[in-house]
């Protein structure tokens, strides 16, 4: 009898990281919907004027975007679903030159309750 490969896990929240060299946007994708679940931006009004002579792509910037957006997260009631992410894959966009920044976020995001899950070959990297 054969077995039939195991089927994969679909991901429901992913997120989807955006840096340049002048602002950090982080989103939680819902795969299922095509739609932004919740969102934060180093650009927001709200957030640019709060940073220290206008860096709003540092890591200090990059860790405020994660705390804002756990919070927006935690509003929406989405804190406690599983959020995907892959760092290898968020570095790999623009070089290592970000490996601070997304770092930055993923720990804001876990430091404030949210449960993302990385992917396994991110584990290590930890």
């Amino acid at each position: 009898m054969n077995k039939l490969p195991p089927l994969p896990v679909t991901k429901h929240y992913v997120l989807c990281l955006f840096i340049s060299l002048k602002h950090i946007t982080a989103n939680v994708v819902d795969c299922k919907a095509s739609l932004v679940a919740a969102t934060a931006s180093s650009n927001e009004k709200s957030l640019k004027d709060g940073f220290e002579c206008g860096c709003t792509c540092n890591t200090k910037a990059a860790a405020t975007v994660g705390e804002v957006l756990a919070m927006r997260l935690k509003v929406d009631g989405l804190h406690r679903e599983p959020i995907y992410a892959n760092a290898a894959k968020e570095i790999a966009k623009k070089g290592f030159k970000i490996e601070s920044k997304v770092w930055s976020i993923f720990d804001a995001l876990r430091s404030h309750g949210v449960n993302l899950q990385l992917d396994s070959d991110d584990q290590g990297l930890t």
